[in-house]
């Protein structure tokens, strides 16, 4: 496989480096809030992240030009849903600007009065731990306070396309040999 390489000088164009960071699949997830003023916020993102299982802390981020980053700097907590296959509608719903994204949906409130959306992989309840300069994004680290989860095919995002996983049998040729043909003679 060739590689395309591409040096990132000043003035270089951040397609390029979007093209390559796209290459690395991600999860989708729906991240929500509900602002001081009593506004529910919601957004699509693939930049969640486990960062530490003791204490439980996860890490994602959000543009400094989103409108819904005033809301998520001050409500203090957050829920991020991740999205099994069947729901990539809802990675659309939220990525686009809508005045209220909740309009019509169906959800709960959780811990801080976060919105809960149902039919989800998992869900990480939290509380701002921390937020920090990320260039062009913020980043925000929370503190995990409650998780729901269940099984599911996945939503991944990959050089622009939703996607599912494959699952690989890897084993020894003898053991994937017998779990395929063992139960047929």
């Amino acid at each position: 496989m060739e590689l395309k390489t591409v040096t990132l000088d000043a003035g270089f164009d951040t397609r390029q480096l979007r093209h390559a960071l796209g290459r690395f699949p991600t999860g989708v997830t729906v991240i929500t809030t509900r602002a001081p003023d009593g506004k529910r916020e919601g957004l699509t993102a693939n930049s969640f992240s486990a960062l530490s299982l003791d204490p439980p802390l996860v890490l994602w981020s959000i543009g400094r030009k989103s409108a819904s980053l005033p809301a998520f700097l001050a409500s203090g907590h957050f829920a991020i849903h991740v999205l099994p296959a069947d729901k990539w509608n809802l990675s659309h719903h939220f990525a686009t600007p809508n005045r209220d994204k909740f309009d019509g949906l169906e959800f709960q409130d959780g811990l801080c009065d976060s919105p809960l959306l149902p039919g989800v992989l998992a869900r990480f309840e939290c509380e701002t731990h921390a937020t920090s300069d990320g260039g062009d994004h913020v980043l925000f680290i929370g503190r995990v306070r409650r998780v729901s989860f269940g099984d599911g095919q996945p939503l991944i995002f990959n050089a622009g396309h939703y996607c599912t996983p494959t699952t690989f049998v890897i084993d020894t040729a003898a053991v994937d040999q017998e779990r395929l043909w063992g139960g047929l003679g």
